[in-house]
């Protein structure tokens, strides 16, 4: 069994670039079993429950592995940071908080926290064809901004760290057509789910 002293998050989507705890260190990181995937609904951060948004989870897929980071939190920091991210992921249920193991770009083996989507749950979305999770992603807005930034964040960090994400690519890429058919529209926008303040 690893030291208990050492403890990790594996981030794959919003953590990554906004992490909002304090990391001692991070590392790029495999998580084996799992895929990342815009498949769960935002009814607080990237949408409201007028109009969900869509957000990334780690979707059980036996043959699968998400590339991400691990990034590690030193033991004062622990239960304040554990506090923190069970407030964040956990507000609607939709996660599951599971220890697994993780495999670190540098060799070593560790066993970190992740939250893995529920696919009893009502906001579970899996399986959406890529142009309507554009849609979706186009339009929505929550409690911490546009949905699109979101998006675009996510695939930014994901190809700093080299990461190729197929799937991401195309659907940042559909979201700027779509939102630059909405800026064409000019103020004719018909749903009052248009990004606001």
């Amino acid at each position: 069994m690893k030291d208990r002293q050492e403890h990790w998050v594996f981030a794959y989507g919003s953590l990554m670039w906004d992490p909002g705890f304090p990391v001692a260190e991070a590392v790029a990181a495999r998580l084996e079993g799992f895929a990342r995937r815009f498949c769960l609904r935002s009814v607080v951060y990237r949408g409201t429950e007028q109009s969900p948004g869509l957000v990334l989870g780690l979707d059980a897929e036996p043959a699968g592995n998400c590339r991400g980071l691990a990034l590690r939190v030193s033991a004062p920091d622990w239960p304040e940071t554990l506090e923190g991210l069970r407030r964040r992921e956990l507000t609607t249920n939709a996660y599951e908080e599971r220890l697994l193991p993780v495999a670190l770009e540098d060799g070593r083996q560790v066993e970190a926290i992740a939250y893995v989507t529920r696919p009893d749950h009502v906001q579970y979305a899996g399986g959406l064809a890529l142009d309507e999770q554009a849609r979706i992603i186009a339009v929505a807005r929550g409690g911490r901004g546009a949905n699109a930034d979101y998006l675009f964040n996510t695939a930014l960090h994901l190809a700093q760290m080299g990461v190729e994400d197929i799937d991401l690519d195309a659907l940042s890429q559909q979201v700027r057509c779509l939102l630059g058919s909405q800026d064409d529209a000019g103020d004719g926008a018909e749903n009052g789910a248009t990004p606001a303040g």
